[in-house]
């Protein structure tokens, strides 16, 4: 009997060209399916909420796959995790209605970027976190947050190549907070990104952090809708998909 599967999947994205599956290139798809195909003994094709670039982390990457087989989700889940050595995880793993699609039926994800600001780097941690030195302003970090939160045409912070139809997208909400031990954590819930959206705006908004650029400059990029208006794309590596979720 045909069955619809959706996992929860946590990965380490460092030694990974990203999420989508590529040619003699090591992808989170690519793996997965290689193990599930083994265990499940046939040829399985997942589909994920979305893709994520090369370097980026994830806690709750969702995904689906459809396989005819009799071995339990529990299994399955026990089986993934044995097989594969590099550090992916699948969290969960569970039979779901046969029209369920982890990419179509999203309705939001939340991105989390992790920022140390101290002037000395550290030595536990230093590849899930961008090192900035010099002292940020959160409060101005904060109203460039709401300045991107709703509807609206993000084609600044967008990089070519990105597959739409729309520079439009809705951010649910968006903040800074401060952790512990120096660190920021820069939220972001939307209905959908752009390619490297979240890398470009983070790396504008630490631009005003750093006071290089001041909140009306920082809307006045936004509003330019020129991607060389824009600040650097933040590293890869403090990036992580926090949730995906559903309806």
């Amino acid at each position: 009997m045909n069955k619809n599967f959706k996992i929860i999947v946590e990965y380490d994205g460092t030694a990974f060209f990203g999420w989508q599956r590529q040619k003699d290139r090591t992808t989170i798809q690519g793996e997965l399916e290689r193990a599930l195909s083994i265990i499940l003994n046939q040829d399985i094709k997942i589909f994920g909420s979305g893709r994520t670039d090369a370097g980026v982390h994830a806690y709750g990457q969702v995904a689906n796959f459809h396989a005819d087989t009799q071995i339990s989700s529990r299994d399955i889940k026990k089986g993934v995790n044995s097989l594969i050595k590099d550090p992916i995880v699948i969290r969960d793993c569970h039979i779901v209605e046969p029209t369920f699609h982890a990419q179509y039926h999203a309705v939001s994800k939340e991105y989390h970027y992790l920022i140390l600001n101290r002037e000395d780097p550290c030595a536990i941690g230093r590849l899930y976190q961008w090192h900035i030195r010099h002292p940020l302003d959160i409060d101005m970090m904060n109203q460039c947050c709401q300045s991107i939160t709703g509807v609206f045409d993000f084609k600044s912070f967008e990089n070519s190549g990105s597959p739409r139809t729309s520079t439009v997208r809705h951010v649910f909400f968006s903040h800074i907070h401060p952790l512990e031990d120096s660190r920021l954590v820069f939220k972001i819930c939307g209905k959908g990104f752009l390619k490297y959206m979240v890398r470009n705006l983070i790396g504008t908004i630490v631009l005003a952090g750093l006071k290089k650029i001041t909140l009306t400059e920082f809307n006045a990029i936004f509003e330019a809708k020129d991607r060389t208006k824009a600040g650097p794309t933040a590293p890869a590596h403090g990036l992580f998909l926090k949730q995906v979720n559903y309806s």
